[in-house]
């Protein structure tokens, strides 16, 4: 992959197969962000879709899976939290 100036992406999604890195729209995309925001996500409709007694069947159950999702990709990229959510591509 060729690495662009300052100027505005080429495409919507970039992948740089040899460094195993995703850009969306010119942003570099860290799956521990990615983990942030589906956990975040998932905990509000968690809340918003709370009711006093739930049923032993919940439709909760996929949302959790969710939030566990997050929380994984949250710890498997934790070193390189500092760097998240930088704009732009990305120091590495």
């Amino acid at each position: 992959m060729r690495l662009r100036g300052r100027g505005a992406p080429a495409s919507l999604f970039e992948y740089d197969a040899r460094h195993r890195k995703l850009w969306i729209h010119g942003q570099r995309c860290h799956h521990g962000a990615t983990g942030t925001l589906v956990a975040l996500t998932s905990v509000l409709a968690l809340v918003a879709g709370h009711v006093p007694q739930p049923k032993p069947d919940s439709a909760a159950k996929p949302l959790v899976a969710l939030v566990l999702a997050g929380g994984a990709l949250m710890a498997h990229d934790w070193k390189d939290r500092s760097i998240w959510f930088q704009r732009g591509r990305g120091p590495r």
